[in-house]
């Protein structure tokens, strides 16, 4: 069930998002909310991971300084989804083991999510701009190359470095005794 304080957080996350995707625009391809709706989802669920993806694309996708294509808006706020449904089966899965004991091997672990669920991403987006945009599909997935390199790199350093802080910092925040925290 959610309280007052776990809503609240999951709208300041939501923002977090939004700020964060504005404030690194001139970077392509690299941006932090994938890990915040990674973690949103591992620490609240799967349908609420998802479901921070999919707001912060109807917002971001709508004001977007790079411009507005439905197709390539829609597929982006379903594509975000992949990161909360992630994280959520991979906080169900991992809470029983204890954070602090298995820290090498969880930040391994979610390096490897970070990378594989953002080459889905980026595969599945890429897929649509060339369908949108009546671009060849192996010239779209060439071209996206760089992009998506940049993209998955990123993502595994952030979710393998950040994901366990973040997790134990939430949890003690929301009063959770999973992954070891106490309070």
């Amino acid at each position: 069930m959610l309280n007052a304080k776990k809503i609240c957080l999951i709208t300041v996350i939501t923002a977090l998002c939004l700020g964060s995707n504005y404030a690194l625009i001139g970077i392509p391809n690299f941006k932090v909310m994938d890990f915040f709706v990674f973690v949103t989802g591992f620490v609240f669920g799967p349908v609420i991971g998802a479901s921070v993806g999919i707001m912060i694309w109807l917002i971001y996708g709508v004001m977007n300084p790079y411009g507005f294509a439905p197709q390539v808006w829609i597929s982006t706020m379903l594509s975000e989804t992949i990161y909360g449904f992630a994280g959520g089966a991979l906080g169900k899965w991992t809470a029983s083991i204890d954070f602090n004991e298995n820290h090498l091997s969880l930040s391994i672990l979610f390096g490897a999510v970070g990378f594989v669920t953002t080459l889905l991403y980026d595969l599945f987006t890429n897929i649509v701009y060339a369908f949108s945009f009546r671009v060849p599909l192996l010239v779209a997935i060439i071209t996206g190359v760089p992009f998506a390199l940049l993209h998955e790199i990123s993502n595994a350093i952030i979710f393998g470095v950040c994901s366990i802080p973040l997790i134990i910092a939430l949890e003690k925040f929301i009063g959770g005794e999973r992954f070891g925290v106490k309070k």
